[in-house]
């Protein structure tokens, strides 16, 4: 029973009631905030940003004279279009892909001057990457932009690192997704390509048939000079032997008189045909 009537004590009532209003006033009220991993906490006082900058973690505030602002320090992607004219005046279509985020210790300064991501983006970044590409571009024809790429893209990148620093943004990557030219341009340079293909094919067809000549008149004046090498190797006393050597040993008689003499006709022509050597008519 006494236990009882101490859990019913009166007395025990205000301190009862006390309690639920702390618990409710630090629901409604907040005394404390919360800020995320990769966020960083923009503290207000009525509506005036304070210095200070609260890091991940819970962090006490004074209800109702203090704010905080969550603003994320993640790197983000924006891409962004942006239309200009090169060297020699081309019409460029260029869609840039930018890695950015903002610095961890300059939150409250960005917030103050500008407003949040979607305010950075739509304010900042999309208007200097427009100009640093226009820059860019126009030092630049329409052929270099296509084959020093690589160089363009480090120019803007570098461009826009020093230019968004001066607010608080952090340039972490550049890449340039995607370089169109007017329809006109682009037939331009088909057309070119074809003629190219077709020159460097006929100076093939050419140097081919060049050389073929060439190959043509080299075996010509081989084939002459060894006929003249083989003319000059024959002379009679090859002929002669060339007879001595297929003669069969019998010599044709020639009538006159009395006596018959034997005669050896040398002709070539009958050497070369392996017959006998004859004797002419009387």
């Amino acid at each position: 029973m006494k236990d009882a009537k101490f859990l019913y004590n009166p007395n025990l009532i205000p301190y009862l009631v006390g309690g639920i209003v702390l618990v409710l006033a630090a629901i409604l009220f907040k005394p404390f905030v919360i800020v995320n991993s990769g966020q960083r906490g923009v503290v207000m006082q009525f509506g005036k940003v304070l210095p200070n900058v609260l890091d991940e973690g819970i962090h006490p505030i004074v209800p109702i004279v203090n704010t905080v602002k969550a603003i994320s320090v993640k790197v983000q992607k924006s891409d962004v279009e942006s239309e200009a004219a090169s060297k020699d005046l081309q019409d460029v279509k260029t869609l840039v892909a930018v890695n950015w985020h903002i610095d961890p210790k300059r939150v409250n300064e960005v917030y103050q001057r500008i407003g949040d991501e979607t305010d950075l983006l739509n304010r900042i970044i999309a208007p200097a990457v427009s100009e640093v590409v226009k820059a860019a571009t126009a030092k630049k024809t329409a052929e270099e932009i296509i084959t020093q790429r690589t160089e363009l893209k480090q120019e803007i990148d570098t461009a826009l690192k020093e230019r968004l620093a001066a607010y608080g943004i952090l340039v972490d990557d550049v890449s340039l997704v995607d370089i169109s030219f007017s329809p006109e341009f682009a037939k331009a340079i088909e057309s070119k390509q074809i003629a190219e293909q077709d020159a460097k094919r006929a100076d093939f067809t050419a140097l081919r048939a060049e050389k073929e000549a060439q190959a043509e008149i080299n075996r010509a004046r081989g084939q002459a000079e060894a006929q003249r090498l083989q003319r000059q190797t024959i002379s009679a006393e090859l002929l002669q032997q060339q007879a001595i050597e297929k003669w069969n040993g019998q010599f044709p008689m020639v009538m006159g008189g009395s006596n018959t003499l034997p005669f050896i006709n040398l002709n070539p022509s009958n050497l070369s045909s392996g017959s006998a050597p004859v004797a002419p008519a009387q």
